[in-house]
C-alpha cells in the first residue's frame, strides 16, 4: 500500500495534470478522497453542441470557451473568507487622521496567521495568510501620505512586510530590521513613495517557502496632481475618489499560484488565488468607461508570467511609477517574479460580449490562470 500511495504522489504533479487537465484530475483526486466543496455531477453535458446543453437553446456558456477546460465545481467562498471577484476592487486606505505637521496619516493594521484555503474546489492549501486572505489586503495611499502599518504574528513562524517602496532601512522587514516572532508585534512607519503600482511581502527565510505560502499582497500609492502640474489631469485619474478617478473601472489582479505538493513546481495558477474564477464568474465591464488594472506578479517558482488581452490592445506603465506608458498599444506584457504595473484598455468601440485574458504560458492557463470579461453596455 505505501508504494502505491508514493506512486500516486508521484503522478500527481504539474505535468500529470497536464496531461489530463486541470478539472479531471482535481476530480478524480477528490472523488477518491470525499473531500468537501466538489459539486455533484454536471446539470448539463459539458460540450456546448450537445442537444441538450443551454448553448443549443440560445443561452451562451462561457466555460466552454476555452475547451470546457475548467475546474468542476465551486470553491466555498464564505469559508476562505474572501471573494476573488470582490477582492478586484477592495481597497483598504487605512485610518485616517492628520499629524501636527498638518501632514495626512494612515493607519493600517495587519494581522499574519495560520489558515486553510480552498484553491481550487475540494483542493485545500496550507496557507500563511496576512488578514486571513490571499492576497492579503490591497494598501491605497497618497504619494507623501505617512504611513503607519501595526503588523501583529499570529502565525507559527516569524514573519515580516517588506514593502517595495522608500523607506529607512529600520523599516524594511528583513532579519535584524521588522522581523516579527509569534505573538509578537511590529510598527512600520514611512512615508508613501514613489507614487506607482507596488507590493509587500514577507522577507523571512527561506524566502521562495513564505511567497509560495501566500504572504503578499498588493501597495498602491496614487499621484498628488498638486506634485505634478504638467500631467494634473492624468494624476487625477489615478488619485482614489477623485471624479476623474470614479470614472474609471479600476481592479487590482495578484497573479499568484500554489505548489501544492512541495516539490518546487506549481500545480494550480490563478489570479487572486483560486483558479478559473473569473471564467465561472466573467469580470462586468462597461463598454463606455475605461478599464484600469493594477497587475502583479508574485508566482514563485516559474521565471516569468504574461498577460494577455483578446480582441484588444493596452497601454502598460511598468511599475506604475510614471504618468505616460512605457508601452503603447499592446495585448502581451511580460512580469519576472515580482514585477508589476498598469494596464489601461477600453472596450468603448467593441461590441457586448465575453473577452477573454489570461497569460500567454499555456501551461499557466491550462492550469487556472485565465477568465473572462463580459462587456455590457452599462453596469449597474
Amino acid at each position: 500500500m505505501a508504494g502505491m500511495v508514493e506512486w500516486w504522489r508521484g503522478r500527481m504533479n504539474r505535468r500529470a495534470v497536464l496531461a489530463g487537465g486541470l478539472a479531471a484530475a482535481g476530480a478524480s483526486a477528490i472523488g477518491a478522497s470525499g473531500a468537501s466543496g466538489q459539486g455533484g455531477p454536471a446539470a448539463h453535458p459539458a460540450h456546448p453542441l450537445h442537444p441538450s446543453h443551454p448553448a443549443a437553446a440560445g443561452v451562451v456558456d462561457h466555460r466552454g470557451a476555452h475547451g470546457a477546460m475548467v475546474t468542476v465545481g465551486d470553491v466555498d467562498n464564505a469559508r476562505n473568507g474572501f471573494d476573488p471577484t470582490a477582492m478586484l476592487t477592495d481597497w483598504d486606505t487605512g485610518a485616517v487622521s492628520t499629524l501636527p505637521d498638518g501632514r495626512r496619516l494612515r493607519t493600517f493594521e495587519v494581522v499574519a496567521e495560520d489558515k486553510e484555503i480552498e484553491i481550487a474546489p475540494g483542493i485545500m492549501f496550507p496557507a500563511w495568510t496576512y488578514n486571513g486572505r490571499i492576497p492579503g489586503p490591497s494598501l491605497r495611499a497618497t504619494e507623501c501620505d505617512r504611513l503607519r502599518i501595526v503588523f501583529r504574528n499570529y502565525g507559527s513562524h516569524p514573519h515580516s512586510m517588506h514593502f517595495h517602496g522608500i523607506h529607512s532601512a529600520r523599516m524594511d522587514g528583513v532579519p535584524g530590521a521588522g522581523m516579527v516572532g509569534p505573538g509578537e508585534e511590529f510598527v512600520y512607519e514611512f512615508d508613501a513613495r514613489p507614487f506607482g503600482c507596488h507590493l509587500y511581502h514577507c522577507h523571512a527565510l527561506p524566502l521562495k517557502r513564505h511567497l509560495h505560502k501566500g504572504m503578499y499582497g498588493a501597495f498602491v500609492v496614487d499621484p498628488d496632481p498638486a506634485l505634478h502640474p504638467e500631467q494634473a489631469d492624468v494624476a487625477r485619474s489615478r488619485l482614489f475618489g477623485t471624479p476623474e478617478n470614479r470614472g474609471w473601472q479600476e481592479m487590482v489582479m495578484v497573479m499568484n499560484a500554489f505548489d501544492t505538493n512541495f516539490d518546487n513546481e506549481n500545480e494550480v495558477y490563478a489570479a487572486n488565488t483560486v483558479a478559473h474564477c473569473y471564467m465561472k464568474a466573467p469580470i462586468r465591464v462597461a463598454k463606455s468607461r475605461p478599464v484600469r488594472i493594477y497587475l502583479i506578479n508574485v508566482v514563485e517558482f516559474d521565471p516569468i508570467n504574461s498577460f494577455h488581452l483578446h480582441a484588444n490592445f493596452f497601454d502598460y506603465y511598468d511599475q506604475g511609477t510614471t504618468l505616460t506608458p512605457t508601452l503603447k498599444t499592446v495585448d502581451l506584457v511580460v512580469q519576472c517574479q515580482a514585477q508589476r504595473g498598469i494596464i489601461e484598455f477600453t472596450y468603448r468601440d467593441h461590441e457586448p460580449g465575453l473577452y477573454m485574458f489570461h497569460p500567454h504560458q499555456s501551461e499557466f492557463t491550462e492550469l487556472g490562470w485565465v477568465g473572462m470579461f463580459e462587456v455590457v453596455e452599462d453596469v449597474a
